[in-house]
């Protein structure tokens, strides 16, 4: 691609991406809408002027690694950790229950292959926890408890994910499954999540140090914006998705976050209160390029629109992808239905995460072009249809006592009515 082409391509994407969520906050839906919108109208499915090159797939891997960040920096920790246990639950059941829902269908209704079959039910695992997460900010519920237990369930989805693909992966070329190399994989990705977080405390030590005695500006965020891409390369090279770095990134410089030891990097409120102001506007700058980097993806002129097998597949595994992680949100104990029943529903979304999956099945050859377009559109519904879903649900249900939200304010927790109009 030109230089001059790729500048007004990106111009067109951000300028699309504003004015599109406008419009979506303007008509009561979350903004995430408008920008997934706004990548199918740009992209090959409607206008074809944009289409998800490489370099447009690296601002967005930007952009959903910096989101991460802002969401750890928002999160707190020790909150996050008494769900631990719930987000296991939700996670293992938002899991395990569409593998086999999908592969089972796959098998028993449309009588495809035992490999076919693996990776569809792959797919259905998936949770975008970009899309997610945004859906949830967007309805002012991100904070809540639902929120952390998502938020951690999607995280360790993600994880599962991984290794699922490694396997499914070594499965399509050996014919064969080794677990001695999924092992390997899982303990270096929970060594760098105990790590990282760690290792990114004593660095923004050093930052806040010099970053008193410095005379120029900006020396915040780009220490900061270096440490959150250090991170995610570091991620990558244990085997665990690069936003992972990012979110552990943003862990360890939230206000919540503090280490058993050392006085020298106990919290420093100012010093974070400084990197959340000067990252946000270059979070809100790259986040967009991501969700219509999505809407990019779904090249909805692949379907064969006319052909039955493309409704009756896609129809079918789009209800297995819902029903099996709203079955995953009961798989919590001791939870209200109301905030079972919401967990699941906001794992729901599929996007790049299923995406990822169906792609890699296309290109191994496993995925045929029906099967393919069957998949990107349950991905479409997942993805496209969720923040409607889930903002009605709060509409309906968000004054009722168990999904009353609790908000930590100056370490207080204080009950509050959630909020139901896009923030």
């Amino acid at each position: 691609m030109e230089t001059a082409q790729f500048f007004i391509q990106l111009a067109g994407i951000l300028i699309a991406a504003r004015i599109a969520g406008e419009i979506a906050g303007r008509f009561g839906a979350p903004s995430v809408i408008g920008e997934l919108c706004a990548g199918i109208i740009l992209g090959p499915s409607l206008l074809g002027w944009v289409h998800p090159t490489e370099t447009i797939h690296l601002l967005a891997e930007i952009g959903i690694i910096l989101l991460l960040f802002e969401v750890g920096l928002e999160t707190d920790i020790s909150r996050l950790a008494k769900t631990g246990g719930r987000s296991v639950a939700a996670a293992l059941g938002g899991f395990v229950i569409p593998f086999i829902l999908g592969f089972g269908v796959s098998r028993l209704l449309f009588d495809h292959d035992l490999l076919l079959a693996l990776f569809i039910g792959g797919t259905l695992t998936a949770t975008s926890i970009g899309v997610t997460v945004r859906i949830l900010r967007d309805v002012g519920r991100q904070n809540s408890a639902e929120g952390q237990i998502v938020l951690g369930a999607a995280v360790i989805d993600d994880i599962l994910g991984v290794l699922l693909l490694a396997m499914l992966y070594e499965f399509s070329r050996t014919g064969d499954l080794s677990g001695t190399n999924v092992v390997r994989l899982a303990a270096f990705i929970g060594i760098f999540f105990v790590l990282a977080p760690v290792a990114a405390k004593a660095v923004s030590f050093i930052i806040g140090h010099y970053h008193k005695a410095s005379q120029l500006p900006g020396l915040v965020a780009t220490s900061i914006v270096s440490l959150v891409l250090v991170f995610a390369w570091l991620a990558h090279v244990v085997g665990a998705p690069e936003l992972l770095g990012g979110f552990s990134a943003g862990l360890a410089l939230s206000r919540r976050f503090f280490l058993p030891f050392g006085a020298a990097l106990a919290r420093d409120r100012q010093f974070s209160d400084e990197v959340e102001r000067d990252m946000k506007p270059i979070v809100q700058l790259f986040t967009p390029i991501f969700f219509v980097t999505v809407g990019l993806s779904l090249d909805l002129r692949e379907v064969e629109w006319t052909s039955a097998y493309i409704w009756v597949f896609s129809l079918s595994m789009g209800f297995v992808a819902i029903a099996g992680k709203i079955a995953g949100g009961f798989c919590l104990t001791g939870e209200h239905w109301l905030v079972r029943n919401a967990v699941g529903m906001a794992m729901v979304p599929r996007g790049e995460v299923g995406l990822i999956f169906a792609e890699l099945g296309r290109a191994a050859g496993i995925f045929d072009g029906a099967t393919y377009a069957g998949m990107v559109l349950v991905i479409a519904y997942t993805t496209l249809l969720s923040p409607f879903w889930i903002k009605l649900y709060y509409r309906m249900f968000g004054d009722r006592p168990a999904l009353v939200e609790a908000r930590d304010v100056e370490g207080d927790e204080m009950p509050v009515k959630p909020r139901t109009k896009p923030t």
